[in-house]
């Protein structure tokens, strides 16, 4: 076997990036993904972040199988990313019962949609989660973005898409949606507010 894929190592461009805004390109990738809406603090956003772990690792763990996938390599489990919206623009930002959110786990480049159903079964013989049925296996490309390292609370980070959009205004870029990915580096149940590292990300076109 190759040695192992980490994407903190392997990947850095995408997942370690600077504190300082920049501009990328970001290519498709497999996902398995999860939509819901509602308050991130709330249990229905905490069954669909395990059911998508709960996919991941059936996946991670498959070279201990019987029935290895073709293509296997050892890799690091990819951190939970989302993509986030409003369910009403009417509403205030700070509502966090009015957002709307893509949640997904980036997979190895060996998936495919024969493996995504052998494992979904897999997963829901041994787990009871309600979500699991709700997952999707799709490539999602970002394009054109601009990204940045946030460190800190959740609640801070309107100032650093601040600083990222006033990056793009110097150097001729224009945000090209309201919505914006982010890719969570550090386990909230373990890591101080201040702490906290997120890959934000927002797409973006040459003015």
């Amino acid at each position: 076997m190759s040695k192992k894929v980490d994407y903190k190592k392997d990947f850095k461009h995408l997942y370690v990036p600077g504190t300082s805004p920049e501009i990328l390109e970001v290519g498709p990738m497999p996902y398995f993904i999860l939509q819901g809406e509602g308050d991130p603090n709330t249990e229905p956003f905490a069954q669909a972040t395990e059911a998508l772990y709960s996919m991941s690792y059936a996946v991670k763990m498959s070279y201990k199988s019987d029935n290895v996938p073709a293509g296997y390599y050892a890799y690091t489990v990819f951190p939970l990313e989302g993509i986030w919206d409003l369910i009403d623009y009417a509403k205030p930002a700070t509502d966090k019962s009015n957002l709307r959110y893509t949640l997904m786990i980036r997979q190895p480049d060996f998936m495919n949609e024969a493996l995504f159903t052998r494992y979904l079964e897999q997963t829901k013989a041994k787990k009871t989660n309600p979500r699991l049925d709700d997952i999707v296996f799709s490539e999602v490309a970002d394009g054109l973005s601009c990204q940045m390292m946030h460190i800190g609370s959740y609640d801070e980070e309107p100032a650093s898409f601040a600083r990222m959009e006033a990056f793009c205004e110097q150097q001729g870029y224009v945000r090209t949606s309201l919505t914006h990915r982010e890719i969570y580096l550090s386990d909230p149940r373990k890591t101080a507010p201040y702490k906290r590292k997120t890959v934000l990300r927002f797409s973006v076109e040459k003015r």
